[in-house]
């Protein structure tokens, strides 16, 4: 295998390439445009101070503008002998304009080349699962809207306790999406901080422009000390980890709801029967598999930031090859998260809602505590009414005008949805785009 860092012509060991390499390559073709386009910045920033004459940077830039083009185009692949996309960069480069080429590496290590790469490719990502939570949040704040007058029943302890609404339940996972945003607000920001300019974790002794690199990559800021560049690593990944993992907990949850539902006892929502699967023996099943392996993806989100956690716990500072590893564990994650928010939107747009669940007899209670405030807004101590309500209950004499009157802010008959959507068009300011 082709490796840049080579000094001599002996062959490494087959063993130790496969064992070393792993899938690096596989996940390397994810970062290949940020690799391109990180060395893009590279090069401008060297021929600013002088390493590179205006006709080299002139050369270079037109071919990994091309190779850009190749990869955008999916034409571009990583050599089977190749180790990884800055080696098959600097290779085809070479190939194509000569030893010019090798000077895209002066004034920096793979190290922070690739940590370039990863953070630039996780912005992008971070957009795309934004997107994501955006889209579903318009359609809960839609459907919450849509059903805001329309009772259900509310439960504590898995038990009938007070009057909800279908407005309240959609609008509730809205504005839980708004809290999972602050975590993705956090990841971005710790991402979107410019690494390039560290080189292996120490500087160097080139006089590098570190401010254009970061204004020509987009970054908002730089990591200033280089040290602090290879602490961040797994720090970084972490971050973005936890806010998938908070997203995955407010999907997780509605799964569960929408499972319980669904569940014929209930009977507060539907599908239609493409979006239900049927048993093999009982012929009136429509099991709620979509929600049930959503929930179980969901519950398998929730160890990633364990797992990178727990695979950079106790190395000292600078680079260890175990980072390598942190692809695996978060590129996959990524995927998940945005094919879950995908599928639950999904889902959702396809929903009906039972608009008779009241008339079932089992609700008559469901209206004790609307009765007991009556009272008291009658006049009645609280102690007092409460003690006749539940006295009328024991008898089986209870009954209610199934009559409602909340009006306090984010209640059945203020949901302030337009209060939701405040904050989080505000957390959406504070992204990049």
């Amino acid at each position: 295998m082709k490796k840049l860092w080579s000094k001599n012509s002996q062959s490494p060991d087959e063993l130790v390439d496969r064992f070393t390499v792993g899938n690096d390559r596989l996940y390397d073709m994810r970062i290949a445009r940020f690799d391109v386009e990180g060395s893009l910045a590279h090069i401008a920033m060297l021929k600013s101070i002088e390493l590179l004459t205006h006709q080299e940077y002139q050369l270079l830039s037109q071919e990994l503008r091309m190779i850009l083009e190749e990869i955008e185009q999916g034409s571009f692949k990583i050599e089977d002998d190749v180790e990884d996309i800055h080696s098959q960069v600097e290779i085809l480069l070479t190939r194509r304009v000569g030893e010019v080429a090798k000077k895209i590496h002066s004034g920096r290590s793979r190290n922070d080349q690739v940590l370039t790469d990863i953070r630039l490719y996780l912005k992008w990502e971070i957009e795309s699962i934004k997107d994501g939570v955006v889209e579903l949040f318009n359609k809960l704040l839609e459907l919450s809207e849509e059903y805001k007058e329309l009772l259900l029943p509310g439960y504590t302890h898995t038990q009938v306790a007070m009057p909800s609404s279908f407005g309240l339940w959609f609008g509730a996972y809205a504005e839980s999406l708004v809290d999972d945003l602050h975590q993705l607000v956090a990841a971005y920001k710790i991402v979107d901080q410019n690494p390039l300019g560290s080189a292996a974790g120490y500087g160097n002794s080139f006089p590098l422009d570190r401010e254009l690199t970061t204004e020509l990559l987009g970054f908002s800021t730089l990591t200033y000390n280089s040290v602090a560049v290879q602490l961040g690593r797994g720090k970084m990944e972490r971050s973005v980890a936890f806010a998938i993992s908070s997203i995955a907990f407010t999907l997780n949850k509605l799964a569960s709801d929408s499972i319980l539902y669904l569940c014929s006892n209930f009977g507060f929502i539907s599908f239609p029967d493409t979006l239900t699967t049927g048993s093999s023996i009982m012929p009136h099943k429509k099991n709620p598999d979509i929600w049930e392996i959503l929930r179980a993806a969901t519950n398998r989100l929730h160890s990633i930031p364990n797992e990178i956690s727990l695979l950079t716990t106790n190395l000292i500072h600078g680079y260890h090859r175990d980072f390598q590893l942190l692809k695996e564990i978060l590129f996959p994650a990524i995927d998940s998260i945005k094919e879950l928010l995908g599928v639950a939107h999904y889902m959702l747009e396809n929903i009906k809602v039972n608009r008779d669940i009241l008339d079932d007899p089992l609700y008559l209670h469901l209206f004790t505590v609307e009765e007991v405030n009556r009272l008291v807004l009658d006049g009645v101590p609280f102690r007092e009414a409460y003690q006749k309500v539940g006295l009328s209950v024991e008898e089986g004499s209870f009954s209610s005008k199934r009559e409602i009157a909340h009006t306090h802010l984010g209640s059945i008959g203020n949901l302030a949805n337009d209060k939701i959507r405040e904050k989080m068009e505000s957390l959406l300011s504070q992204f990049g785009s």
